[in-house]
């Protein structure tokens, strides 16, 4: 995963400033939020459960990493592969019964990666009651050819309110990663330039 996540997060931030997505010179032809929105539900029985007796987390986060995958590869139209997952936030437990829907949409789009939003809902698999918010995650993808090579992917074309916001959210965490990353990597080489091997 490694050369996946350098290929992803090692993009020039705000690649589409200047421009609507997909309307700069040479762009290939974008894409709207609707054309890969995806929705995967699976009901949860006992072989999904920890020793709480609750859905062990762990399979929370697969469903997530699948829907994500499908709408990313739907999106750049062909394979795609997690480069990273951000704010993986559970505000419930599941439990054995809950019929999951991990709802997913691509947020933006960089030269070769796509950070796509992942909202996990529950509801009884035998009861009509609304079905409750317990989770949600944020997962940057890179596009790749036959090779593993990163390929350039659609720019996203926000069609709501609700997907320009969160358009505008994704670059606010990308600027973040990239931040983090750099002042990481600065530290190291303080450290190093230091003599302090850890």
């Amino acid at each position: 995963m490694t050369h996946q996540a350098t290929a992803a997060e090692s993009e020039i931030p705000g690649a589409h400033q200047g421009a609507a997505p997909g309307e700069g010179p040479g762009e290939i032809p974008g894409k709207p939020t609707s054309a890969s929105r995806t929705t995967l539900s699976h009901i949860m029985t006992h072989n999904d459960t920890n020793l709480l007796g609750t859905v062990h987390g762990g399979v929370i986060m697969k469903l997530v990493d699948d829907a994500a995958g499908a709408v990313a590869g739907r999106h750049s139209g062909g394979p795609a592969v997690t480069a990273s997952m951000d704010e993986m936030v559970f505000l419930e437990p599941v439990r054995v019964g809950d019929l999951v829907h991990v709802k997913a949409q691509v947020n933006w789009t960089g030269r070769t990666s796509m950070e796509v939003g992942v909202r996990v809902l529950a509801e009884r698999w035998n009861e009509s009651a609304p079905a409750t918010q317990v989770g949600s995650a944020y997962l940057v993808f890179a596009a790749v050819d036959a090779d593993g090579k990163p390929r350039r992917v659609p720019p996203v074309l926000p069609e709501t309110e609700r997907d320009k916001r969160r358009y505008q959210e994704a670059q606010i965490r990308r600027t973040h990663r990239l931040a983090r990353r750099r002042a990481i990597m600065d530290l190291r080489e303080k450290r190093a330039a230091e003599g302090l091997d850890d």
